[in-house]
C-alpha cells in the first residue's frame, strides 16, 4: 500500500490531524485527549482494515490480467460485492474473456492459412510437373506435330493452373469476409443464360445436348456475379462428367416456400462412399476427372450459403447426379 502515493499522502494528513486531535483533547482535559486517541485509533484501524482488503482483490484481479497477459490456459475471476471494484472486476472479465477469444480466432486463421498455403502448394505441384515433363520432351523431340500437340497440352495446364489460381483467390476473399454481396432482383433465366455463355462452345465441341425449362418471370434476390460463378461451377462438373454424346437439362421450380434451381447431367454420378463430402474443399472423389481440384464445389456452396441458400447433390435412379439449390423466400 505504502508504493501508492496518494495513500502516502493520507497517511501523512491523517497523523497531522490525528495528531492536532489529540493535543487539542489534552489541552482541554485527559478525557477528551483519551477519546480523541481512542476515535483516531478506531477510525485508522477500520480504515487500514478496508484498504487492505481492497489491495487484496486489486492484486488477485492484477495477477489475473497477468495470467492472461501469459496465455494462461484457464481464466478464473472471482465473484465480489457491489461496487467500484465489483464494477471493475466485471469490466476487466469481459475484456480478458474477448481477448482470449481474438487470440483464439487468430490461431485458428493461422492453422487454416498454413493448411490453405500447403493444399496450394500442392495442386500446384501437379500440373507443374506435369508442364516441366513436356518440356523435357520438347528439348528432345524433333518431330513438329508433336512439338504442336505437346505445346498445346502445355496450354491447357496452365489454363488450369490460372482457374485454380483465381478460384482460390475468390476463396479466399470468402474466407477473409471481404466479399459484400449486392443483394438485387435476379431473373433466373439470365443468370442461367450468363452462367452459361462460357461453355458454350465446349458443349458444341463435345455435342452436349443441353436443355432449360424455366418459367419466365421467376426472380430471385442476389448478387449475380457471385451467383453465375456458382452455377458455373457446378456446369463445369457436369460439363467434365457427361464427356462426349452428354446431356445436361436445367429446370427451375418456384413455390410460396423457396424457388428451386436444379441441375441434372447423364454423366456416372458420385460413388456413395463420395456424396457426403462433395463440397468439401480440396476432396477429390473416386469418379473425378484428371483436371478435378476439389475447389468448384466448395466455392459453389460458400457463395449460395453466404446467400441464405441451401445446395444438395445426389444421384438420379435413372442414372447421373442432380444438384439442387433453394432460395427460401
Amino acid at each position: 500500500m505504502l508504493r501508492n502515493k496518494e495513500f502516502r499522502q493520507f497517511v501523512l494528513v491523517f497523523t497531522l490531524i490525528a495528531v492536532a486531535s489529540v493535543t487539542i483533547g489534552f489541552t482541554i482535559n485527559m478525557l477528551s485527549g483519551i477519546l480523541a486517541i481512542g476515535s483516531t485509533a478506531a477510525f485508522g484501524a477500520a480504515f487500514f482494515v478496508f484498504t487492505n482488503a481492497r489491495y487484496k482483490s486489486l492484486a488477485k484481479i492484477s495477477d489475473q490480467i497477468d495470467l492472461v497477459l501469459h496465455n494462461a490456459d484457464h481464466l478464473y475471476i472471482g465473484e465480489s460485492e457491489e461496487g467500484e471494484l465489483s464494477i471493475l472486476q466485471s469490466e476487466i472479465t469481459k475484456m480478458t474473456l474477448r481477448i482470449r477469444e481474438q487470440n483464439e480466432a487468430l490461431k485458428k486463421e493461422k492453422e487454416h492459412l498454413a493448411d490453405s498455403l500447403a493444399d496450394i502448394a500442392h495442386q500446384l505441384r501437379t500440373p507443374l510437373t506435369s508442364v516441366n515433363l513436356i518440356l523435357s520432351l520438347l528439348e528432345t523431340n524433333p518431330e513438329e506435330n508433336e512439338r504442336k500437340t505437346l505445346l498445346r497440352e502445355i496450354e491447357e495446364l496452365f489454363v488450369q493452373m490460372d482457374w485454380l489460381l483465381t478460384s482460390l483467390l475468390k476463396l479466399s476473399r470468402l474466407d477473409a469476409g471481404i466479399v459484400v454481396f449486392q443483394s438485387k432482383p435476379i431473373d433466373v433465366n439470365n443468370l442461367i443464360g450468363a452462367a452459361l455463355r462460357q461453355f458454350l462452345i465446349q458443349m458444341e465441341l463435345h455435342n452436349i445436348d443441353f436443355q432449360i425449362d424455366v418459367p419466365k418471370g421467376i426472380i430471385i434476390e442476389g448478387d449475380s456475379g457471385w451467383l453465375s460463378e456458382a452455377i458455373k461451377n457446378i456446369l463445369k462438373n457436369c460439363i467434365e462428367s457427361v464427356g462426349d454424346n452428354g446431356k445436361i437439362h436445367i429446370d427451375c421450380r418456384d413455390n410460396p416456400l423457396f424457388t428451386e434451381i436444379s441441375i441434372h447431367d447423364s454423366g456416372v454420378g458420385f460413388a456413395k462412399e463420395d456424396l457426403p463430402f462433395l463440397f468439401d474443399r480440396f476432396y477429390r472423389g473416386k469418379n473425378s476427372g484428371a483436371t478435378g481440384y476439389g475447389i468448384g464445389l466448395a466455392l459453389c456452396k460458400m457463395i449460395i450459403t453466404d446467400h441464405g441458400a441451401t445446395i444438395t447433390a445426389k444421384n438420379k435412379l435413372q442414372g447421373g447426379a442432380i444438384f439442387t439449390i433453394r432460395f427460401p423466400k
